[in-house]
């Protein structure tokens, strides 16, 4: 229509495609061409703004996700049509920091296969615990009830987990995690209940609530925790380690699953990451960032119940065979 100059056809063509989808920053962009051809200059600048509007909320729904390089087109988009916006040339400046780091991340990497884990080289039994040091310690190997008791009492008291143990308790789990299968089974026995549990995000002292009204974890008392453990709270440290101990102490206690917030990205830019390296080190996000990829990903419940995060598949036809055959040992795709 634009090459034959029917510009009154385009425009309703596009208002029909509007109605269909208004978040479509290219549709209003479009129109508003349409319009200033037809010199309706009020509804061009009208549908120019609405594309502005389109380009600037999904670049920064882009940001958030981590992903960008596409939150960069659209921030330069913005910042072509709006070039002394602040907040714009702000984001735009935030995704050209982000890209190049991603492309000298990639310049620098080291192919999957050739990649030391990073608990290869921590030996927490040479860490030394220091005498004034008066909070939880594990005695030996065993992660034992009153030592998750103490810890979590420390934690009320906003006290730190000393590295040796914090080390000793993420290198367990990492190690009972690998073994498991993508999907687990878990039998309930009659007259036995499980406790599911959605995202704690971090609030330490929510799920210190959950456990003061429901009972801790123990073999009677089972709970699934699906997913989103940390990130957007402020003691995600604290809950995940909390989580891992009780895992360690009885593994039928407390059941975990990987939510969308158990990866790299997410944990960048919502928090995880720079609390994991302010209370503990960069090798602890490392260690965290890798034995998140070891959590399964769905349960079923007594041959009946599926849980999973983030809810079902996009595609029909999907089977618990296919689910159990996933590689999960990686970061989640991008789609």
């Amino acid at each position: 229509f634009y090459s034959a100059h029917r510009y009154g056809q385009a425009i309703d063509l596009y208002t029909q495609a509007i109605e269909l989808n208004s978040q479509n920053a290219v549709y209003w962009a479009n129109r508003s061409l349409a319009h200033t051809k037809l010199e309706e200059y009020g509804s061009a600048i009208q549908d120019a703004t609405k594309a502005i509007e389109g380009y600037y909320r999904r670049g920064a729904a882009y940001l958030a996700m981590g992903k960008f390089k596409e939150a960069l087109k659209d921030f330069q988009q913005v910042k072509r049509i709006c070039p002394n916006d602040p907040d714009a040339t702000k984001k735009l400046k935030e995704c050209e920091k982000a890209v190049m780091k991603l492309k000298f991340e990639e310049a620098i990497s080291v192919p999957e296969s050739e990649r030391r884990s990073v608990a290869d080289s921590i030996d927490y039994r040479t860490i030394k615990v220091e005498p004034q040091y008066l909070g939880a310690k594990i005695e030996g190997d065993v992660v034992t009830l009153d030592f998750v008791k103490k810890m979590m009492d420390d934690f009320k008291n906003q006290k730190c987990l000393h590295k040796r143990y914090a080390f000793q308790i993420v290198l367990q789990m990492r190690e009972m995690l690998q073994a498991l299968p993508s999907l687990v089974d878990i039998n309930v026995p009659d007259g036995s209940l499980l406790t599911v549990c959605g995202d704690v995000h971090g609030q330490f002292y929510d799920l210190i609530n959950i456990f003061e009204l429901n009972g801790l974890p123990s073999e009677e008392n089972p709970y699934l925790f699906n997913g989103d453990f940390v990130d957007r709270g402020s003691f995600s440290v604290e809950v995940i380690l909390t989580l891992f101990a009780f895992k360690c102490m009885c593994p039928s206690a407390i059941y975990l699953a990987r939510g969308n917030h158990e990866s790299k990205s997410m944990n960048k830019i919502y928090g995880f990451e720079g609390e994991v390296r302010s209370k503990l080190s960069e090798t602890f996000v490392e260690l965290f960032a890798e034995v998140f990829c070891y959590l399964p990903l769905a349960h079923v419940i007594n041959q009946k119940v599926f849980v999973v995060h983030g809810g079902l598949f996009s595609v029909d036809g999907v089977k618990l065979s296919d689910i159990r055959a996933i590689d999960r040992f990686c970061e989640p795709p991008e789609e």
